[in-house]
Protein backbone atom coordinates (compact mmCIF):
# COMPACT_ATOMS: atom_id res chain seq x y z
CA UNK A 1 0.00 0.00 0.00
CA UNK A 2 1.24 3.26 -0.97
CA UNK A 3 1.23 6.34 1.47
CA UNK A 4 0.47 9.72 -1.07
CA UNK A 5 2.78 12.36 -0.77
CA UNK A 6 0.50 15.72 -0.19
CA UNK A 7 0.86 16.75 -4.47
CA UNK A 8 -0.28 12.98 -5.02
CA UNK A 9 -3.19 13.12 -2.46
CA UNK A 10 -4.09 16.83 -3.93
CA UNK A 11 -3.62 15.57 -7.61
CA UNK A 12 -6.18 12.57 -6.96
CA UNK A 13 -9.06 14.69 -5.79
CA UNK A 14 -8.45 16.90 -8.27
CA UNK A 15 -9.18 14.28 -11.00
CA UNK A 16 -12.01 13.05 -9.04
CA UNK A 17 -13.70 16.42 -8.84
CA UNK A 18 -13.04 16.43 -12.80
CA UNK A 19 -14.26 12.89 -13.08
CA UNK A 20 -17.52 14.01 -11.57
CA UNK A 21 -17.70 17.43 -13.18
CA UNK A 22 -20.58 18.19 -15.24
CA UNK A 23 -18.58 20.06 -17.45
CA UNK A 24 -17.15 17.14 -18.98
CA UNK A 25 -20.30 14.80 -18.77
CA UNK A 26 -19.33 12.44 -16.35
CA UNK A 27 -21.85 11.62 -13.94
CA UNK A 28 -21.93 10.35 -10.37
CA UNK A 29 -21.53 6.86 -11.13
CA UNK A 30 -18.99 6.72 -13.50
CA UNK A 31 -16.81 8.73 -11.44
CA UNK A 32 -17.13 6.04 -8.98
CA UNK A 33 -16.03 3.60 -10.69
CA UNK A 34 -12.96 5.69 -11.91
CA UNK A 35 -12.12 6.36 -7.93
CA UNK A 36 -12.96 2.43 -7.26
CA UNK A 37 -9.22 1.20 -7.45
CA UNK A 38 -8.25 4.49 -5.47
CA UNK A 39 -10.58 3.36 -3.01
CA UNK A 40 -9.45 -0.21 -2.78
CA UNK A 41 -6.10 0.68 -2.17
CA UNK A 42 -7.25 3.65 0.42
CA UNK A 43 -5.39 3.27 3.74
CA UNK A 44 -7.40 3.15 7.17
CA UNK A 45 -6.23 5.96 8.69
CA UNK A 46 -8.39 9.13 7.84
CA UNK A 47 -5.13 11.59 7.59
CA UNK A 48 -3.41 9.54 5.00
CA UNK A 49 -6.53 9.97 2.05
CA UNK A 50 -9.08 12.18 3.69
CA UNK A 51 -9.58 15.51 2.54
CA UNK A 52 -8.60 18.06 5.19
CA UNK A 53 -6.51 21.38 5.28
CA UNK A 54 -3.42 20.59 5.83
CA UNK A 55 -2.96 24.04 7.06
CA UNK A 56 -5.14 23.57 9.64
CA UNK A 57 -4.25 22.55 12.87
CA UNK A 58 -6.41 22.20 16.40
CA UNK A 59 -4.85 24.66 18.63
CA UNK A 60 -5.73 23.33 22.23
CA UNK A 61 -7.33 19.83 23.20
CA UNK A 62 -10.79 21.43 23.17
CA UNK A 63 -10.77 21.80 19.55
CA UNK A 64 -10.58 17.89 18.49
CA UNK A 65 -13.41 15.65 17.44
CA UNK A 66 -11.48 12.43 17.38
CA UNK A 67 -8.17 11.42 17.93
CA UNK A 68 -6.66 11.61 14.73
CA UNK A 69 -6.49 15.51 14.67
CA UNK A 70 -3.90 14.85 17.57
CA UNK A 71 -1.55 12.94 15.35
CA UNK A 72 -0.49 16.08 12.72
CA UNK A 73 0.06 18.87 15.82
CA UNK A 74 2.16 16.15 17.61
CA UNK A 75 4.23 15.15 14.13
CA UNK A 76 4.95 19.38 14.43
CA UNK A 77 5.85 19.20 18.18
CA UNK A 78 8.01 16.51 18.40
CA UNK A 79 11.57 15.94 16.97
CA UNK A 80 12.26 13.73 13.77
CA UNK A 81 13.94 10.67 15.09
CA UNK A 82 11.68 10.69 18.28
CA UNK A 83 8.58 10.48 15.98
CA UNK A 84 10.13 8.26 13.64
CA UNK A 85 10.63 6.21 16.08
CA UNK A 86 7.11 6.32 17.24
CA UNK A 87 4.95 6.22 14.39
CA UNK A 88 6.83 3.47 11.86
CA UNK A 89 6.79 -0.19 11.61
CA UNK A 90 9.33 -2.66 10.85
CA UNK A 91 10.60 -4.16 7.40
CA UNK A 92 7.69 -2.59 5.01
CA UNK A 93 5.14 -1.78 7.65
CA UNK A 94 2.60 -4.86 6.22
CA UNK A 95 2.21 -5.99 10.06
CA UNK A 96 1.83 -2.22 11.36
CA UNK A 97 -1.37 -1.66 8.31
CA UNK A 98 -3.33 -4.60 8.61
CA UNK A 99 -3.72 -3.62 12.22
CA UNK A 100 -5.10 -0.84 11.40
CA UNK A 101 -7.13 -2.21 8.01
CA UNK A 102 -8.43 -5.39 9.24
CA UNK A 103 -10.89 -4.20 12.15
CA UNK A 104 -12.70 -2.82 8.81
CA UNK A 105 -12.84 -6.13 8.24
CA UNK A 106 -15.06 -7.43 11.58
CA UNK A 107 -18.96 -5.48 11.66
CA UNK A 108 -20.98 -5.59 14.25
CA UNK A 109 -24.85 -6.19 14.38
CA UNK A 110 -26.47 -3.47 15.75
CA UNK A 111 -29.51 -4.75 17.98
CA UNK A 112 -32.16 -2.02 18.01
CA UNK A 113 -35.48 -1.40 20.62
CA UNK A 114 -33.35 -1.90 23.82
CA UNK A 115 -33.39 0.99 26.97
CA UNK A 116 -29.78 2.09 26.70
CA UNK A 117 -29.62 5.21 28.68
CA UNK A 118 -27.97 3.68 31.41
CA UNK A 119 -25.28 1.52 29.35
CA UNK A 120 -22.53 0.67 31.62
CA UNK A 121 -19.27 0.16 29.78
CA UNK A 122 -17.03 -0.49 33.00
CA UNK A 123 -15.19 -3.45 33.75
CA UNK A 124 -13.79 -5.19 36.69
CA UNK A 125 -10.41 -6.81 36.23
CA UNK A 126 -7.13 -7.79 37.75
CA UNK A 127 -9.07 -6.93 41.54
CA UNK A 128 -10.18 -3.79 40.03
CA UNK A 129 -13.26 -2.00 38.17
CA UNK A 130 -12.26 0.41 35.65
CA UNK A 131 -14.31 2.55 34.02
CA UNK A 132 -13.63 1.07 30.41
CA UNK A 133 -12.96 -1.76 28.86
CA UNK A 134 -9.57 -0.23 27.18
CA UNK A 135 -6.61 0.83 28.71
CA UNK A 136 -3.40 2.87 27.72
CA UNK A 137 -0.95 0.69 26.13
CA UNK A 138 2.73 0.25 27.78
CA UNK A 139 5.28 2.46 25.45
CA UNK A 140 9.17 3.33 26.51
CA UNK A 141 10.46 6.60 27.03
CA UNK A 142 7.79 9.07 26.92
CA UNK A 143 9.62 12.17 27.69
CA UNK A 144 10.59 11.62 24.18
CA UNK A 145 7.58 13.09 23.26
CA UNK A 146 6.62 15.85 26.00
CA UNK A 147 8.46 16.76 29.38
CA UNK A 148 4.69 15.37 31.19
CA UNK A 149 5.74 11.83 30.27
CA UNK A 150 4.33 8.97 31.66
CA UNK A 151 3.28 10.99 34.62
CA UNK A 152 1.09 13.15 33.11
CA UNK A 153 -0.27 9.98 31.39
CA UNK A 154 -0.54 9.09 34.68
CA UNK A 155 -2.46 11.53 36.12
CA UNK A 156 -4.79 12.56 33.43
CA UNK A 157 -5.95 8.72 32.99
CA UNK A 158 -6.65 8.14 37.15
CA UNK A 159 -8.55 10.74 36.78
CA UNK A 160 -10.97 9.25 34.32
CA UNK A 161 -10.30 5.79 36.58
CA UNK A 162 -8.77 4.07 33.42
CA UNK A 163 -6.15 1.64 33.08
CA UNK A 164 -2.51 2.24 32.45
CA UNK A 165 0.27 -0.16 31.56
CA UNK A 166 3.80 0.83 32.45
CA UNK A 167 6.90 0.12 30.48
CA UNK A 168 10.25 -1.14 32.13
CA UNK A 169 11.60 1.23 29.98
CA UNK A 170 9.39 4.35 31.24
CA UNK A 171 10.70 7.51 32.30
CA UNK A 172 8.69 7.59 35.09
CA UNK A 173 9.18 5.10 38.07
CA UNK A 174 6.08 2.75 39.53
CA UNK A 175 6.58 4.71 42.80
CA UNK A 176 6.04 7.83 40.99
CA UNK A 177 3.08 6.20 38.44
CA UNK A 178 1.01 4.87 40.86
CA UNK A 179 1.16 7.81 43.08
CA UNK A 180 0.29 10.13 40.34
CA UNK A 181 -2.90 7.78 39.74
CA UNK A 182 -3.98 7.98 43.26
CA UNK A 183 -3.26 4.42 44.18
CA UNK A 184 -4.70 2.94 41.46
CA UNK A 185 -1.73 0.85 40.15
CA UNK A 186 -0.70 0.77 36.95
CA UNK A 187 -0.18 -2.51 34.88
CA UNK A 188 3.68 -3.19 35.12
CA UNK A 189 5.12 -3.88 31.52
CA UNK A 190 8.23 -6.51 32.02
CA UNK A 191 11.47 -6.51 29.49
CA UNK A 192 13.47 -9.57 30.95
CA UNK A 193 17.23 -8.50 31.40
CA UNK A 194 19.64 -10.71 30.61
CA UNK A 195 20.90 -10.80 34.67
CA UNK A 196 18.20 -12.61 36.12
CA UNK A 197 18.93 -10.62 39.56
CA UNK A 198 18.51 -7.69 37.80
CA UNK A 199 14.82 -8.93 36.57
CA UNK A 200 14.12 -9.85 40.25
CA UNK A 201 14.96 -6.41 41.38
CA UNK A 202 13.05 -4.66 38.47
CA UNK A 203 9.91 -7.18 39.77
CA UNK A 204 10.33 -6.67 43.47
CA UNK A 205 10.10 -2.73 43.14
CA UNK A 206 7.16 -3.24 41.13
CA UNK A 207 5.51 -5.45 43.25
CA UNK A 208 6.43 -2.92 46.39
CA UNK A 209 4.96 -0.01 44.73
CA UNK A 210 1.78 -1.77 44.83
CA UNK A 211 1.47 -3.01 41.16
CA UNK A 212 -0.87 -6.00 41.19
CA UNK A 213 -0.38 -7.07 37.20
CA UNK A 214 2.24 -7.34 34.94
CA UNK A 215 2.35 -8.31 31.03
CA UNK A 216 5.49 -10.05 30.00
CA UNK A 217 7.12 -8.75 26.77
CA UNK A 218 8.15 -12.13 24.46
CA UNK A 219 7.85 -10.72 21.07
CA UNK A 220 11.41 -8.93 21.56
CA UNK A 221 14.26 -11.72 21.00
CA UNK A 222 14.92 -10.78 17.22
CA UNK A 223 16.70 -7.71 16.17
CA UNK A 224 14.00 -5.82 13.98
CA UNK A 225 14.48 -4.04 10.92
CA UNK A 226 13.27 -0.35 11.45
CA UNK A 227 14.21 1.56 7.92
CA UNK A 228 11.21 3.39 8.19
CA UNK A 229 13.00 4.53 11.58
CA UNK A 230 16.48 4.84 10.02
CA UNK A 231 14.83 7.35 7.44
CA UNK A 232 13.14 9.76 9.55
CA UNK A 233 16.51 10.31 11.63
CA UNK A 234 18.01 11.70 8.71
CA UNK A 235 16.85 15.06 8.91
CA UNK A 236 17.28 14.63 12.51
CA UNK A 237 20.68 17.10 13.18
CA UNK A 238 20.45 16.75 17.35
CA UNK A 239 23.21 14.71 18.77
CA UNK A 240 22.24 11.61 20.16
CA UNK A 241 24.37 11.26 22.70
CA UNK A 242 23.09 14.27 24.62
CA UNK A 243 20.23 11.64 25.70
CA UNK A 244 21.25 8.39 25.13
CA UNK A 245 24.10 6.13 25.65
CA UNK A 246 25.66 3.08 23.56
CA UNK A 247 25.34 -0.44 24.96
CA UNK A 248 28.16 -1.30 27.38
CA UNK A 249 30.09 -3.81 25.47
CA UNK A 250 28.89 -2.96 22.17
CA UNK A 251 29.81 0.57 20.91
CA UNK A 252 28.54 -0.04 17.35
CA UNK A 253 25.09 -0.75 19.05
CA UNK A 254 22.27 2.17 18.44
CA UNK A 255 21.70 4.80 21.09
CA UNK A 256 18.56 3.92 21.85
CA UNK A 257 18.13 3.48 25.79
CA UNK A 258 17.87 6.86 28.03
CA UNK A 259 20.44 7.72 30.84
CA UNK A 260 17.23 7.97 33.06
CA UNK A 261 15.01 4.56 33.42
CA UNK A 262 13.94 5.30 37.54
CA UNK A 263 12.97 1.49 37.44
CA UNK A 264 16.56 0.19 37.51
CA UNK A 265 17.58 2.97 39.94
CA UNK A 266 17.84 -0.02 42.23
CA UNK A 267 20.36 -2.27 40.16
CA UNK A 268 23.76 -1.12 39.27
CA UNK A 269 23.83 0.90 36.29
CA UNK A 270 26.68 -1.18 34.10
CA UNK A 271 24.41 -4.15 33.65
CA UNK A 272 20.96 -1.33 32.38
CA UNK A 273 21.18 -2.28 28.76
CA UNK A 274 21.85 -6.14 28.54
CA UNK A 275 19.55 -7.83 26.58
CA UNK A 276 17.65 -10.82 26.51
CA UNK A 277 18.66 -13.22 24.18
CA UNK A 278 16.45 -15.84 23.00
CA UNK A 279 17.75 -18.83 25.04
CA UNK A 280 16.57 -17.29 28.02
CA UNK A 281 12.59 -15.80 26.83
CA UNK A 282 10.99 -19.56 27.16
CA UNK A 283 8.27 -20.98 28.71
CA UNK A 284 10.75 -21.89 31.52
CA UNK A 285 11.44 -18.65 32.17
CA UNK A 286 8.06 -17.37 32.20
CA UNK A 287 7.61 -20.36 35.44
CA UNK A 288 10.23 -18.36 36.94
CA UNK A 289 8.70 -15.50 37.02
CA UNK A 290 5.42 -16.88 37.73
CA UNK A 291 7.03 -18.60 40.69
CA UNK A 292 8.90 -15.02 42.35
CA UNK A 293 5.58 -12.71 42.16
CA UNK A 294 2.74 -12.88 43.27
CA UNK A 295 1.03 -10.24 41.11
CA UNK A 296 -1.31 -11.68 38.38
CA UNK A 297 0.85 -12.54 34.77
CA UNK A 298 -0.02 -12.18 31.37
CA UNK A 299 2.18 -12.84 28.32
CA UNK A 300 2.35 -10.31 25.55
CA UNK A 301 3.28 -10.98 22.64
CA UNK A 302 1.00 -13.63 21.82
CA UNK A 303 -0.29 -14.53 18.00
CA UNK A 304 -1.19 -18.47 17.70
CA UNK A 305 -3.63 -20.13 19.29
CA UNK A 306 -1.26 -22.95 20.19
CA UNK A 307 0.69 -20.28 22.14
CA UNK A 308 -2.78 -19.07 23.38
CA UNK A 309 -3.66 -22.46 24.92
CA UNK A 310 -0.18 -22.92 26.22
CA UNK A 311 -1.20 -19.44 28.41
CA UNK A 312 -4.28 -20.97 29.14
CA UNK A 313 -2.78 -24.90 30.37
CA UNK A 314 -0.20 -22.96 32.52
CA UNK A 315 -2.18 -20.35 33.88
CA UNK A 316 -1.25 -16.76 32.20
CA UNK A 317 -3.54 -14.18 30.89
CA UNK A 318 -2.91 -13.94 27.11
CA UNK A 319 -1.90 -10.52 25.53
CA UNK A 320 -2.16 -10.55 21.85
CA UNK A 321 0.00 -8.03 20.41
CA UNK A 322 2.53 -7.82 17.69
CA UNK A 323 3.95 -4.46 19.51
CA UNK A 324 2.08 -1.98 16.91
CA UNK A 325 3.86 -3.80 14.22
CA UNK A 326 7.03 -2.19 15.39
CA UNK A 327 8.75 -5.79 15.95
CA UNK A 328 7.31 -7.94 13.24
CA UNK A 329 6.34 -8.01 9.39
CA UNK A 330 4.15 -11.13 8.79
CA UNK A 331 1.23 -9.01 7.69
CA UNK A 332 -1.08 -10.97 10.54
CA UNK A 333 -3.09 -8.43 12.28
CA UNK A 334 -4.28 -8.70 16.10
CA UNK A 335 -7.82 -8.64 15.39
CA UNK A 336 -7.34 -11.73 13.43
CA UNK A 337 -5.78 -13.49 16.15
CA UNK A 338 -8.27 -12.55 18.53
CA UNK A 339 -11.33 -13.93 16.26
CA UNK A 340 -9.15 -17.44 16.42
CA UNK A 341 -7.81 -17.14 20.26
CA UNK A 342 -10.91 -16.15 21.91
CA UNK A 343 -13.10 -19.10 20.49
CA UNK A 344 -10.44 -21.28 21.66
CA UNK A 345 -9.47 -20.07 25.50
CA UNK A 346 -13.42 -19.33 26.28
CA UNK A 347 -12.96 -16.61 29.16
CA UNK A 348 -10.41 -19.09 30.93
CA UNK A 349 -8.07 -16.59 31.49
CA UNK A 350 -8.21 -13.04 30.62
CA UNK A 351 -7.23 -11.88 27.30
CA UNK A 352 -6.01 -8.35 26.16
CA UNK A 353 -5.20 -6.54 22.87
CA UNK A 354 -3.27 -3.98 21.06
CA UNK A 355 -2.74 -3.25 17.57
CA UNK A 356 -4.41 -0.49 15.24
CA UNK A 357 -7.28 -0.06 18.13
CA UNK A 358 -8.15 4.02 17.25
CA UNK A 359 -12.54 4.92 17.90
CA UNK A 360 -14.86 3.51 20.58
CA UNK A 361 -16.47 1.35 18.02
CA UNK A 362 -13.07 -0.70 17.41
CA UNK A 363 -13.01 -1.15 21.11
CA UNK A 364 -16.22 -2.56 21.52
CA UNK A 365 -16.10 -4.82 18.42
CA UNK A 366 -13.25 -6.19 19.99
CA UNK A 367 -14.56 -6.65 23.51
CA UNK A 368 -17.76 -8.92 21.50
CA UNK A 369 -15.25 -10.57 19.99
CA UNK A 370 -13.69 -11.84 23.44
CA UNK A 371 -11.08 -9.29 24.64
CA UNK A 372 -11.12 -8.00 28.54
CA UNK A 373 -9.41 -5.18 27.92
CA UNK A 374 -8.34 -3.52 24.49
CA UNK A 375 -5.64 -1.55 24.33
CA UNK A 376 -4.58 2.10 22.67
CA UNK A 377 -1.23 3.11 21.94
CA UNK A 378 -0.48 5.43 19.22
CA UNK A 379 -3.37 7.87 20.12
CA UNK A 380 -2.54 8.99 23.17
CA UNK A 381 0.96 9.40 22.83
CA UNK A 382 -0.49 12.02 19.89
CA UNK A 383 -1.91 13.56 22.03
CA UNK A 384 0.84 13.82 24.58
CA UNK A 385 3.47 15.19 22.27
CA UNK A 386 0.41 17.81 21.04
CA UNK A 387 -0.46 19.24 24.15
CA UNK A 388 1.13 17.01 27.10
CA UNK A 389 -1.09 15.66 29.70
CA UNK A 390 -4.40 18.09 28.64
CA UNK A 391 -4.01 15.89 25.18
CA UNK A 392 -4.16 12.75 27.02
CA UNK A 393 -7.20 13.29 28.97
CA UNK A 394 -9.09 14.62 25.44
CA UNK A 395 -7.77 11.53 23.65
CA UNK A 396 -9.00 9.65 26.74
CA UNK A 397 -12.19 11.71 26.87
CA UNK A 398 -12.92 10.94 23.27
CA UNK A 399 -12.39 7.38 23.38
CA UNK A 400 -14.43 7.42 26.50
CA UNK A 401 -17.51 9.09 24.80
CA UNK A 402 -16.99 6.99 21.62
CA UNK A 403 -17.33 4.02 23.29
CA UNK A 404 -20.46 4.73 25.28
CA UNK A 405 -22.22 5.59 22.02
CA UNK A 406 -21.02 2.62 20.59
CA UNK A 407 -22.33 0.04 23.44
CA UNK A 408 -25.12 2.22 22.68
CA UNK A 409 -25.50 2.07 18.80
CA UNK A 410 -25.53 -1.74 18.77
CA UNK A 411 -28.03 -2.03 21.89
CA UNK A 412 -25.54 -3.03 24.69
CA UNK A 413 -26.32 -2.23 27.87
CA UNK A 414 -23.26 -3.66 29.36
CA UNK A 415 -20.42 -5.65 28.47
CA UNK A 416 -22.28 -8.66 28.89
CA UNK A 417 -24.39 -7.76 25.95
CA UNK A 418 -21.35 -7.87 23.58
CA UNK A 419 -20.82 -11.06 22.08
CA UNK A 420 -19.44 -13.37 19.27
CA UNK A 421 -22.63 -13.72 17.81
CA UNK A 422 -22.82 -10.03 17.20
CA UNK A 423 -19.91 -10.24 14.94
CA UNK A 424 -19.42 -11.17 11.38
CA UNK A 425 -16.69 -10.95 8.60
CA UNK A 426 -17.30 -7.57 6.53
CA UNK A 427 -15.11 -7.87 3.85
Amino acid sequence: MKNFTKDEKSRRLFLQYLAASPVLGIGAKDALAATAAELQDRPADPYVWKPYDPAYLIEKPEDALEVFEFEPVAHKNVPGAHWGFMSTGADGEGTYRANRQDISKFAIRSRRLRDVRNADPSREVFGTKYAMPFFLCPIGGQAMYHPDAEAGVARASGRHNVAQALSTLATCSTTDANKARNGNPVIFQLYQQANWEITKSIITRAERDGCRTMVVTVDGVSARKDMQFERAKRDDKRLCATCHEVRPGNPKSPMIVSKTRPQFSEVPAELWEQKVTPDKLTWEFLKRVRDFTKMEVLVKGIMDVEDAMMCVKLGYGVYISNHGGRNEDTSGSTIASLADIAPVVKGKVPILIDGGFRRGMDIVKAVAMGATMVGVGRPYLWGLGAFGEAGVEKVVQILKAEVLAAMQQVGAVSLKDLNPGMIHKAL
